[in-house]
C-alpha cells in the first residue's frame, strides 16, 4: 500500500515576527528538519512532499532534504497563497497509485509515530480521520458586543490537530470540489465535511502535539526538546 505525506511548510509566521516558521532553530535544528524526522523514521511512510515557500524550493532542498539525508522525500513543490491551495499543489504532485495520504502541520514537531499509524488506519477504515483531542476549557458563545449568549457543552467538543488522513481519491475530489465551488477553511477534514461523501473519524492526539504559532510556543517547544536531551 502506497502511504504519502505532505507536509505544507510555506508558511509566515506572522504572530512570532514574520519569520519562515519552517526553518526556525530549535534545538540546533530547524523545525521542518523535527518534523520530517517523524515521517522519514516512519516504517508506513512511502513518499514525502514538502511544500515550501515560492522560492524557497532550493533552499529547502539543500538546507533541509539533502544535508538531513531524507532520502522519503519525493519532491519539494511549490505552495499556494493559502494552505488549502499548498495541500491541493502537493496532492496533485503524488502518483495516481498513491493509497492514503496523511497532511500534518510543519508547525507540529511533536507529532510521535503511533498518531500517524492510528490515523492512517483510521483512513483506512474510513475514509478520513484527523487526530484531536477533547476540549478541557469552558467554551462560551458571544455576541458581536462580546456579551455571553451561551455555555456550550464541551464533552461534544474537540480541538483538532494533525496529522490527518485520507484516502488519496477521496482528498483529491473534495479539494476539486472546492475550488469548483469557492470553498475556503482551515482545515482538510473541513473539506471532507463540506463535501459530504465521508463522516471524519477523531483520533486521539496528545496536548504535546502542539502548533509552534506565538513566542511563547516556541518558549514551550525549545524547553521540551532540551528536556528530551537530558533525560
Amino acid at each position: 500500500m502506497e502511504i504519502a505525506a505532505i507536509i505544507p511548510a510555506a508558511g509566515l509566521g506572522k504572530r512570532i515576527g514574520d519569520v519562515k516558521k519552517p526553518y526556525l532553530e530549535l534545538a540546533g535544528k530547524p523545525m521542518l528538519v523535527h518534523t520530517l524526522i517523524v515521517f522519514q523514521n516512519c516504517p508506513l511512510i512511502n513518499k514525502i512532499i514538502v511544500v515550501a515557500a515560492a522560492g524557497d524550493e532550493n533552499k529547502c532542498l539543500q538546507d533541509i532534504v539533502i544535508p538531513y539525508k531524507f532520502d522519503k522525500v519525493y519532491k519539494v513543490v511549490v505552495g499556494g497563497d493559502t494552505r488549502q491551495e499548498s495541500v491541493f499543489n502537493g496532492l496533485r504532485s503524488l502518483p495516481s497509485d498513491t493509497h492514503i495520504v496523511l497532511i500534518h502541520d510543519c508547525a507540529r514537531p511533536f507529532v510521535k509515530e503511533e498518531m500517524i499509524k492510528n490515523t492512517v488506519d483510521a483512513a483506512i477504515l474510513w475514509g478520513a480521520a484527523t487526530v484531536a483531542i477533547p476540549v478541557k476549557d469552558t467554551i462560551k458563545e458571544a455576541d458581536g458586543d462580546n456579551f455571553v449568549v451561551k455555555t456550550i457543552d464541551r464533552q461534544k467538543l474537540w480541538s483538532i490537530q494533525t496529522p490527518q488522513a485520507f484516502k488519496y481519491d477521496l482528498i483529491l475530489k473534495a479539494h476539486l470540489y472546492a475550488l469548483e465551488n469557492n470553498i475556503k477553511v482551515t482545515d482538510d477534514a473541513s473539506l471532507i465535511e463540506e463535501f459530504r461523501s465521508h463522516r471524519v473519524k477523531l483520533v486521539m492526539g496528545t496536548e504535546e502535539n502542539m502548533k509552534i504559532t506565538t513566542p511563547g510556543d516556541l518558549d514551550i517547544a525549545r524547553a521540551m526538546l532540551n528536556t528530551e536531551r537530558t533525560t
